[in-house]
């Protein structure tokens, strides 16, 4: 069975040359955030007045900016920050809003209503708007935006979670279930749980992207992540002001990163959605 699904996903790669450079790309990332103190041992906190703003050579990949420091290294760091913030954020949303989901779509009534008035409430604001408003009530700083960004995406799997559950509970093989006597706990954990991550692996793919793109403009205002942390949006607002100078490089290699990152998640959360729907193109490989 796991040779035939190796095989599968490599006829999927071999004729979808979006989601394996999608898949390429975060790996470099990855690798670029795991493994960069050791391919590029440079603090990226440290300051060096005798190489400011020299551009990208063999020396510094990616130039330096206005205090001297690496930007290869912040970038590598920046990585690190943003993808695994962005990882967090999926997991907690994902677990909450997939916890009041089904706790909503199993109990029904007066309860089930009132947990969805509540996410309608969240999904009221826009959601960087609503990041923005916690962040700023919570005192700032990378911890607070990053539960911001977590509370924004919760109602997103609390709905669909919450949808999927009703669906599944009408379906003959639960009502089966239930004739034969199975208790509340095994109907939800062995018939209804299961039916349900495909949904939310979908959501979280598409959440992904999200979540290091409102945590990098979270940094940009000046709400999350603080200077001289190097989080990519830091490190872009730092680079504006020498945009129009010639020293293109401060803001445009995070920006090429954050640019990257977002793109590739949005492609790979299509696939996704191809691979565990039923009716997608994939579902008979």
């Amino acid at each position: 069975m796991r040779a035939d699904s190796l095989k599968a996903f490599a006829r999927i790669l071999r004729g979808n040359l979006d989601l394996t450079v999608s898949l390429l790309i975060l790996l470099i990332l990855a690798i670029l955030a795991l493994l960069g103190p050791l391919l590029w041992p440079h603090d990226p906190l440290a300051i060096s007045l005798r190489e400011t703003l020299q551009p990208p050579s063999l020396s510094h990949p990616m130039g330096t900016d206005h205090i001297g420091r690496d930007i290869f290294a912040r970038f590598n760091k920046g990585a690190l920050i943003s993808l695994s913030v962005g990882a967090a954020v999926v997991i907690t949303g994902a677990v909450a809003g997939g916890m009041i989901g089904l706790i909503s779509g199993i109990s029904g009534g007066i309860f089930d209503n009132a947990l969805m008035r509540l996410m309608d409430a969240i999904l009221a604001f826009p959601p960087l708007i609503l990041a923005m408003a916690v962040t700023v009530g919570l005192g700032g700083g990378l911890e607070t935006a990053a539960f911001g960004i977590m509370l924004t995406s919760v109602p997103y799997y609390a709905r669909l979670i919450r949808s999927d559950v009703i669906r599944i509970r009408m379906l003959p093989f639960v009502e089966a279930a239930v004739t034969a006597g199975a208790g509340p706990a095994r109907i939800i954990l062995r018939h209804i749980v299961p039916h349900t991550v495909s949904t939310l692996l979908i959501q979280a793919a598409a959440l992904f992207g999200y979540s290091v793109l409102a945590l990098a403009a979270l940094g940009f205002v000046g709400l999350g992540t603080q200077v001289p942390t190097p989080e990519w949006g830091v490190m872009i607002t730092e680079g504006l002001q020498y945009a129009l100078t010639g020293q293109w490089w401060i803001g445009v290699f995070p920006g090429l990163g954050l640019l990257a990152a977002v793109a590739a998640t949005s492609i790979i959360a299509d696939k996704v959605r191809d691979l565990v729907d039923p009716r997608g193109q994939y579902a008979q490989l």
